[in-house]
């Protein structure tokens, strides 16, 4: 189960062991360097013990447990031997049926273990070991997600968890709202659990050194529990402007947006790049380049721009390194519209690769850029054409008020993004 973090991976493993009725073990794998906690050590060694797969069934006491792996993408391998390498084997249906324990020394059979992992992404996990698992995305929350949960959930637990009553305490919808929004920045629920607490916590002290019996918590004294707000989202709003366009990005926390600012200045064809860009988004910055240069015509814009201007593009936050090649049209407009002088309009959010001949390529995590959108006020989202199909994983009432537009080429970005 890959997905980021608090998002209830260990939680669901728990759920699947209650649901079929087995015993249920668990493993962290993070930080493991030595072969040895998976296959044991060898009984000539002074302080030999058995792995730790064996002494978790042995716990389990049973031959058919779930038993999870947690945190497989942060195994560790030094010269004691390399731990991914060890769970092929443990992992792989076709042979561990025959798992040979180095403290034991006689096969084992692990078939009837329904093993689950965990990881919060699958880039540093070995692609052999990749290969023998089945991939299953646990994608972070929406905000309607986090309410229900907050207010089914995490409430109830911590109220029970401070001793308060029901009637004791309560916190309003639009007050769970303030503190997804403005002091959490998060896909999972973790940190949500955690302010609750300090509500709570609060609220209990003021129980028993005020008179008075029951606490109502609103957006209006929601500072007076947890303190100034800790973030904020951009709010698009404004004039339209020459050379700025809005882009959308996925970070671990969930979606965002993105001002992408460029500006030409009278010089000898330089291109700056700015605000902690990396090697894929600079690539995609030259592309945009090296096709506006190729319909320059078409645009209006002088052919040898490119050897009478500097170009300087800057995407604000530049102490947040950011990369990928979704912000490949978002750049490639704010080009066009330096060069061209007509405003693009910031209230409208785009995403998108692009190519040398100016198409428009698929890219990822759709769901969560557009509901940084919606949460930004904006109404209305361009997306390549290829994406379409990513529209239905929108809750339905973001999906209601949201405008969607299919881009194929560049040139379609730009009919809906220029004033003129």
């Amino acid at each position: 189960m890959v997905g980021p973090p608090g998002v209830g991976k260990t939680s669901i493993a728990r759920s699947v062991a209650r649901a079929i009725d087995r015993e249920f073990v668990r493993m962290s794998l993070g930080g493991v360097r030595d072969e040895a906690e998976i296959r044991g050590h060898r009984r000539t060694y002074i302080g030999a013990i058995p792995g730790r797969i064996m002494t978790l069934i042995k716990e389990a006491g049973t031959m058919d447990p779930v038993l999870l792996f947690d945190e497989v993408d942060k195994i560790g391998a030094d010269f004691k031997g390399d731990p991914a390498s060890a769970l092929l084997e443990v992992l792989d249906p076709e042979q561990n049926k025959e798992f040979v324990d180095h403290y034991l020394e006689i096969p084992f059979d692990l078939s009837k273990v329904m093993f689950i992992t965990t990881a919060n992404n699958t880039d540093t996990i070995p692609r052999p070991l990749l290969d023998r698992m089945e991939l299953i995305n646990v994608s972070g929350y929406t905000e309607e997600e986090k309410v229900e949960i907050a207010k089914r959930h995490l409430i109830p637990k911590q109220i029970k968890a401070h001793g308060l009553k029901p009637e004791q305490i309560r916190i309003s919808e639009n007050a769970i709202r303030n503190i997804i929004n403005y002091y959490t920045r998060e896909s999972g629920v973790r940190n949500l659990e955690r302010e609750i607490a300090n509500v709570c916590r609060k609220v209990a002290l003021k129980l028993v050194t005020k008179k008075k019996e029951n606490y109502s918590v609103t957006p209006k004294n929601l500072s007076e529990y947890l303190g100034k707000k800790r973030y904020f989202y951009d709010i698009i709003e404004g004039q339209e402007e020459v050379g700025v366009t809005t882009g959308l990005a996925w970070t671990v926390v969930g979606g965002d947006t993105l001002f992408i600012e460029t500006t030409a200045v009278p010089g000898t064809g330089k291109l700056v790049l700015t605000g902690q860009l990396g090697e894929v988004m600079q690539e995609s910055a030259k592309a945009g380049i090296s096709y506006i240069r190729s319909i320059a015509g078409e645009l209006g814009i002088e052919e040898d721009f490119y050897k009478t201007k500097d170009l300087h593009i800057h995407v604000p936050e530049g102490a947040t390194p950011k990369d990928g090649p979704s912000a490949g049209v978002t750049m490639c407009a704010a080009i066009i519209s330096t060069l061209t002088g007509i405003p693009a309009r910031k209230d409208i959010a785009m995403t998108g690769e692009i190519t040398l001949r100016g198409k428009v390529l698929p890219v990822g995590g759709i769901r969560e850029k557009v509901l940084a959108a919606h949460r930004a006020g904006i109404r209305k989202v361009l997306i390549p054409k290829e994406n379409e199909r990513d529209i239905d994983d929108i809750p339905a009432n973001v999906r209601k008020r949201m405008e969607f537009v299919l881009l194929d080429t560049v040139q379609d970005a730009l009919k809906e993004v220029l004033v003129k």
